[in-house]
């Protein structure tokens, strides 16, 4: 069903753009700032401990405190560093985050007494690649920092991170192809539409593999536990940003909790059907042209319960980040380069091509896109895939921890050491 509220003036369009940007973007810097609340908290709760709670009730002014004690702090520059590149590297970290969020939508389009208003700020037809561009600049961000900061131990950190983000990098492009391939379109308003509409399924069931991969990428992009090699505080004196204080230091760390962010966002978008409530059908609707809905009747209640389900799955997954954080052991660098290099690539192409081949095989057998048949049969497909990456590709043949390859060459000393004591014992029994 269409319904036909009306368009914007070009007044209004500018009016609401910019509170759009305003809100929106306000609301995003809340919600890193919260995030480092959030992370202590949770982190006492695991560690069994009580994290923040002086400052303020429960310790919630605590993100405050920080900000006012990072702005007081002394500003220090190394002598010795390319003082541009040593300023810009903060901010360039930050910015690529903050630029990608601005094409995620957050809600079901609003109506106004001046026109429709949709809940993005900019709808642009290439959304996610969008998203890939601005989000592999953050890259330049960390390698610059260790590089102007002309420090042996910075500078490692810089190339460390550089190879690590490039290498996931590959593997997270991938892993959002076959979204592509089942929705036909990189809108990201699109991909949410198609997740209500199309077969009844959010793409995390059909396409569970693409988002195990996308979720395993997202950590490594955003340099968190177990994927925090370019800082790796006990082997790099805290790596990229050792010689950064004050502000500049704390634009790192909100530069890595707006990624988190991102990251989180962009799973609900692709995979969990964005800010769609699931059962529920009266939220199914799209913008197919300037003030013209398709699908159910748009109401102001109704884009503030899509904006609170959005932000519900944003936040959970922000805490999925926190919580394997504090769980999860980090890797060696080795394994972390052999899991992207001889693992994820490889698993992403051939998901890639196992998806296409039973599409292909879906269509020349009659079953129809939008069929509960075809979604329950890519989710039985991605299931038995994830089964194969987890249990058999691996098969403990490339990723070991520390005790297990110790075993191992234990074990190796005691059958040479057996083996050759061996002769030495049956010659002196024939000698005997």
């Amino acid at each position: 069903m269409t319904h036909q509220i009306g368009a914007l003036s070009p007044t209004a369009f500018l009016v609401f753009s910019i509170i759009k940007v305003l809100v929106v973007f306000t609301v995003w810097l809340v919600i890193v700032a919260g995030l480092t609340l959030a992370e202590r908290r949770i982190a006492g709760f695991i560690q069994d401990r009580l994290g923040p709670n002086r400052v303020g009730p429960q310790g919630t002014l605590q993100p405050i405190a920080d900000g006012i004690k990072n702005f007081v702090k002394e500003e220090t520059v190394p002598a010795e560093a390319s003082k541009a590149y040593f300023l810009l590297a903060p901010m360039l970290s930050m910015a690529p985050a903050l630029v990608t969020f601005a094409v995620l939508p957050l809600a079901a389009p609003l109506p106004t007494r001046w026109g429709l208003v949709p809940m993005i700020v900019a709808d642009i037809p290439i959304g996610i690649l969008f998203v890939m561009a601005f989000a592999s600049l953050g890259v330049y961000g960390l390698f610059m920092a260790g590089w102007a900061s002309n420090n042996k131990y910075s500078f490692l950190g810089g190339v460390r991170a550089s190879a690590q983000m490039v290498s996931y990098e590959v593997a997270l492009g991938l892993s959002i192809v076959p979204v592509f391939m089942l929705v036909g379109n990189v809108t990201l308003t699109k991909v949410v539409w198609a997740q209500q509409t199309g077969f009844g399924w959010w793409l995390a069931f059909p396409l569970g593999l693409s988002f195990f991969l996308f979720v395993i990428s997202a950590f490594a992009e955003s340099n968190r536990l177990p994927f925090d090699m370019p800082e790796a505080e006990s082997e790099l004196v805290a790596g990229y940003h050792a010689e950064y204080s004050s502000m500049k230091f704390a634009m790192f760390m909100l530069g890595e909790y707006a990624h988190v962010t991102t990251s989180s966002a962009l799973m609900a978008t692709l995979f969990w059907g964005g800010w769609d409530i699931p059962i529920w059908r009266g939220d199914n609707m799209v913008m197919t042209a300037a003030g013209v809905v398709t699908g159910a009747a748009p109401a102001w209640w109704k884009t503030l319960l899509t904006l609170g389900m959005f932000f519900a799955k944003t936040i959970f997954f922000a805490f999925v980040f926190i919580w394997v954080r504090w769980t999860v052991p980090r890797f060696r660098y080795d394994q972390i380069m052999d899991l992207g290099w001889k693992v994820m690539l490889p698993t992403a192409l051939g998901y890639v091509s196992i998806i296409a081949v039973t599409i292909l095989a879906l269509d020349s057998f009659g079953v129809t896109f939008g069929s509960f048949l075809f979604g329950g049969v890519l989710t039985v497909v991605s299931v038995l895939a994830t089964a194969v990456f987890l249990w058999i590709l691996d098969n403990d043949r490339l990723l070991r921890g520390g005790s297990a390859m110790r075993q191992d060459r234990l074990e190796s000393r005691r059958h040479h050491g057996a083996g050759a004591a061996a002769p030495t014992g049956a010659a002196v029994g024939q000698g005997d």
